[in-house]
């Protein structure tokens, strides 16, 4: 088994796009869940409008980079109040209903031939990432070091991507130090006890929404971008799950659960793909119990179990308190 390419390629996952735009989705959830006990199960449509609003904006309407990206932020800031405005007086339930729900729908429209001439159908977008590459400061050439070596357009999408998580890091950091995170982190232990203390609840959630949904819909940029395409298949629901097993795994309600929960979770799914692989082709797994077409299956099933195991004897994750999953769900 060769291991210098299972640790090189485990490691140049550790930090790559699938962990970026991971970890700021689960950011996003962590404000939601982790901070106010909001039950959203369609985060990954906060991804789909952001991406569709860049790619829309200059493919289809003419927009510049930045313009585009601003499109984007504002479909995801109406997303958020769409879906908080009837649901939000009601209970948990109701709002992980609609957010799926809607998920699936911003899918299933985005792909439908109907409207093929503006997000391209099931074929998706291409073509509109060429501005933010434009602005790439680093000459042709590969940086980095070790396992951690990109190429010039891959690493200032890195460098600038880790730069915004490290940012909605320190503003959730900040804004759950201040009165309005404390009375975040109140709604989620006992919101009628906050709503007896005269505090607009309502409110205070749909900024909890628009907050974590502004930050997951940074993931949708960098996923759209990372792939120069937007394929409207790539924004199931599972995607929403993934980021939900990041933040459990690194602790919810923690700052840096979330980044370092992400970060292991790709680790953990490229080592076991690519280890695999390897033992397949030494021969230490016969191709009579599993071959190269099985790993995918079989990864998410180890994957899987080590995530029961987890929830069974860790279910506050590598950083966070059991108190932390406790939901007011009334």
């Amino acid at each position: 088994m060769d291991f210098g390419v299972i640790f090189n390629n485990t490691g140049n996952a550790l930090l790559n796009a699938e962990a970026l735009y991971l970890a700021l989705a689960a950011i996003g959830l962590n404000v939601h869940f982790g901070y106010t006990g909001l039950l959203n199960f369609g985060q990954v449509g906060f991804l789909a409008v952001a991406a569709y609003g860049l790619g829309v904006g200059v493919t289809y309407l003419g927009l510049g980079f930045f313009p585009s990206i601003l499109l984007g932020l504002a479909l995801a800031v109406l997303l958020a109040l769409l879906l908080g405005i009837p649901t939000l007086r009601l209970r948990a339930d109701y709002l992980a209903i609609v957010t799926i729900a809607s998920s699936e729908v911003i899918r299933l429209v985005a792909r439908s031939a109907a409207l093929r001439d503006v997000t391209g159908g099931s074929s998706g977008l291409t073509g509109f990432a060429n501005g933010f590459y434009s602005m790439n400061p680093l000459s042709d050439g590969r940086y980095g070091f070790g396992p951690f070596v990109y190429n010039e357009n891959r690493a200032f999408l890195l460098l600038v991507g880790w730069t915004l998580v490290v940012l909605s890091s320190l503003l959730v950091f900040m804004l759950m130090r201040s009165p309005w995170g404390r009375v975040l982190k109140a709604i989620r232990e006992d919101e009628d006890a906050v709503r007896s203390l005269g505090k607009n609840v309502v409110g205070y959630k749909m900024q909890s929404l628009v907050l974590g949904g502004v930050l997951g819909a940074l993931g949708g940029f960098v996923f759209a971008i990372a792939n120069s395409s937007i394929q409207p298949d790539n924004y199931g629901t599972l995607l929403t799950f993934y980021a939900y097993t990041a933040l459990i795994l690194g602790g919810t309600a923690r700052i840096f659960g979330p980044v370092v929960g992400s970060i292991v979770f790709i680790g953990l799914f490229v080592f076991l793909e690519n280890f695999l692989v390897q033992a397949i082709r030494a021969g230490f797994i016969p191709e009579t119990i599993m071959n190269s077409n099985q790993v995918g299956i079989v990864r998410g099933i180890l994957v899987g179990a080590g995530l029961m195991l987890l929830m069974i004897y860790r279910p506050q994750g590598i950083f966070g308190d059991k108190k932390e999953l406790a939901l007011d769900a009334r």
